[in-house]
């Protein structure tokens, strides 16, 4: 994984071209549809020329997207939430994340990753491989000084879930979950719950199966804090994590209730890296590999969150399917024939 990624808004150094439009949402598309009140779906970037027609009219390049394409995503009716990524590779400012509210409309929530500063415990190469331990691993200051308070400050009312996605552990870490949970624990403690007036949303998200136990449940709950399910190939499938949630919700067996915000992220198809995804599914403008018992698994636990008046967020990537808008879609059709 490489430990640096492109401003979403783009390089404001950069001429632009005389006469160029910006994106606007595309004509006649059927992503334009409203989601039941209290349900967030969206992608995890806006920036992809593949969805020319489904999301944009005409054609655009990527930094373009990338600078200016949010107000046009944000219009459609069906993207009422966004992944904000960039924010996992370097922290962002409260002006930065100013400039992205200023974009969407005011029921508009951005689910914001948290700095790997602050959620991988070891300095990674370019290639992802760990080269060192990193000293401010869970460092509560440093997670208020670079994350939380600049995107509250920011976003504010447009803040979503406040995601702490932990990368791969190095394997003395593995060794012991306990430990490690119980140090998670300490951090999560430090966090404040309240923030320029509003309480943040804070969530986790793994990439070690290890550590998915009812202990790390059970301190979630005591903290306050959602899990997220994170479909990904290191991760079992949507099941075993809605197990997971039962032991945090504290659900009577077969029963699964919310009771708290639902967030899923749909990352990437299983069996599938990164990288070969990226290349199987270029350029993003259809559904290359359908997955309908994850759609219908996802859609039963919205109309849960929704019985319950539970926020939920879905965040879809390019990679899970071949096409995020489209993924989603299929999605809100599934959810809407359910209802």
């Amino acid at each position: 994984m490489s430990s640096a990624q492109p401003s979403l808004l783009g390089d404001s150094t950069m001429p632009r071209r005389r006469g160029s439009n910006k994106p606007a949402p595309a004509e006649g598309s059927p992503l334009r549809r409203t989601v039941p009140a209290g349900v967030y779906l969206g992608t995890s970037s806006w920036s992809f020329p593949g969805w020319q027609g489904l999301v944009w009219q005409g054609q655009h390049t990527a930094p373009s997207l990338s600078r200016e394409g949010l107000p046009a995503y944000g219009a459609l009716g069906l993207f009422r939430t966004v992944g904000i990524d960039r924010s996992f590779y370097s922290p962002m400012s409260s002006e930065e994340f100013a400039a992205y509210a200023l974009q969407v409309p005011a029921d508009f929530r951005f689910l914001v990753k948290a700095p790997a500063l602050v959620s991988d415990a070891v300095i990674r190469a370019e290639d992802g491989r760990g080269r060192a331990p990193n000293r401010w691993f869970l460092d509560a200051d440093i997670a208020f000084d670079k994350f939380i308070g600049p995107a509250i400050d920011g976003l504010g009312q447009r803040a979503g879930p406040l995601v702490f996605q932990f990368s791969p552990a190095p394997r003395d870490m593995l060794a012991d979950p306990v430990a490690w949970i119980e140090r998670l624990g300490l951090f999560l403690e430090m966090l404040p719950r309240e923030v320029h007036g509003q309480r943040p949303l804070y969530a986790v998200e793994l990439r070690n199966p290890e550590f998915l136990t009812p202990r790390l449940m059970r301190l979630l709950r005591e903290q306050g804090v959602r899990y997220v399910i994170g479909l990904h190939d290191r991760m079992p499938g949507v099941e075993r994590q809605v197990n997971a949630l039962r032991v945090l919700d504290n659900c009577l067996e077969g029963d699964f209730t919310p009771a708290g915000p639902l967030i899923v992220r749909w990352n990437l198809k299983p069996g599938l890296k990164y990288e070969e995804a990226k290349e199987h599914y270029f350029p993003f403008n259809r559904l290359v590999d359908e997955d309908p018992d994850t759609r219908r698994l996802l859609a039963a636990l919205l109309r849960a969150a929704s019985s319950n008046n539970q926020l939920a967020f879905i965040i879809a990537n390019n990679k899970a399917e071949g096409s995020a808008p489209l993924t989603l879609l299929k999605l809100a059709e599934a959810l809407e024939a359910a209802a």
